[in-house]
């Protein structure tokens, strides 16, 4: 689907289209992919990285300046959009950015979109987005909600657009892991709660789920990948083997446990072999053929949450995926 086409990803710079751009130039061989982002100095690092290739481009601009994401656009196929603030504090501490980026963003995105007739386009969407209790969650929510609905705003046009939601990318640039790793040799390791489990999620997973949502969406879906859970105590048990625990409370709007799918939204989700699709209740499409295809209905009062997980990540899994990873860890 993506060979020979060209992409955008929004938000390029960070740790997903740090990996999304060399996976996608190996696996199909697009015909370009344009970084856009507002940090010249990420995109002159992430350059470096591809230099001599042609197909990676980079374009300074911010998704809450629709003129410049109209001149992005011209001659895009499919769209990524990962643009977002999104550290949960930074979000509470300045509310007015965040809804400028995380909901007028998407407002324009899709407008410049559907004007510009680019085929498809997949948000990426967060944990935090089901039942929010924080900003940058309930920001997320509604830019969900947004381009799920823009597969009816878009009218008689071809734009077609769907949404990945997953948990805790491990490795990512201020996820748990490296700080817990840029700190062991202290011998403390700080711990909001003792309670506290996350969903553990690669990069690539999430890259191959974004494929996945280009090839199987017909509008407006919302897919939830099927991940491992696991105790932030054991994650950093296995981080710092020696380091003492020290339990410092929860921090304004982060929860206890991570959901991505919520009661509410049981009765319109349905379960693959590895990953759930909610669909839009709009329109009688949760009741459309073509969206659902092979699923199985979950059942009523299905909540996916990382406590009530069915699959757990061992200390050996953890281990063995740090042994590999170590080297590109926090860097990207």
């Amino acid at each position: 689907m993506l060979t020979n086409k060209t992409i955008l990803v929004t938000g390029g710079t960070g740790s997903f289209g740090n990996t999304f751009v060399p996976m996608t130039l190996a696996k199909y061989n697009p015909k370009k992919i344009i970084i856009f982002s507002r940090d010249e100095m990420k995109q002159w690092d992430m350059a470096k990285k591809f230099q001599g290739d042609s197909r990676v481009r980079f374009f300074i601009g911010d998704v809450r300046d629709k003129d410049r994401l109209y001149r992005a656009l011209d001659g895009v196929d499919y769209v990524v959009h990962a643009a977002a603030t999104k550290i949960v504090p930074t979000a509470e501490y300045n509310p007015f950015e965040c809804v400028k980026t995380n909901i007028n963003g998407a407002m324009n995105l899709i407008d410049a979109c559907i004007d510009k007739g680019v085929k498809r386009v997949v948000a990426l969407s967060t944990d935090k987005a089901s039942s929010p209790i924080n900003l940058y969650g309930a920001t997320k929510l509604a830019s969900d909600k947004l381009f799920v609905a823009g597969n009816s705003y878009s009218g008689g046009h071809d734009t077609r657009f769907a949404v990945v939601r997953y948990g805790n990318v491990m490795g990512s640039r201020g996820s748990v892991i490296p700080f817990f790793m840029s700190i062991k040799d202290q011998g403390v390791l700080p711990i909001t709660d003792a309670r506290m489990t996350r969903f553990m999620i690669s990069l690539e997973e999430g890259v191959e789920l974004v494929w996945h949502a280009f090839e199987d969406m017909e509008g407006g879906e919302i897919y939830v990948k099927k991940i491992p859970s696991m105790k932030v105590t054991d994650l950093a048990r296995v981080v710092s083997p020696d380091a003492r625990q020290e339990i410092i409370g929860i921090r304004p709007g982060e929860k206890l446990h991570e959901q991505m799918i919520s009661a509410e939204d049981a009765y319109y989700t349905y379960e693959y072999p590895e990953h759930f699709k909610i669909l839009p209740t709009i329109n009688n499409w949760a009741t459309c053929e073509k969206r659902i295809k092979d699923g199985t209905r979950v059942p009523e009062g299905f909540v996916y949450a990382s406590d009530n997980n069915s699959e757990w990540m061992s200390d050996a899994d953890l281990q063995a995926w740090i042994d590999v990873n170590r080297e590109k860890i926090g860097s990207i």
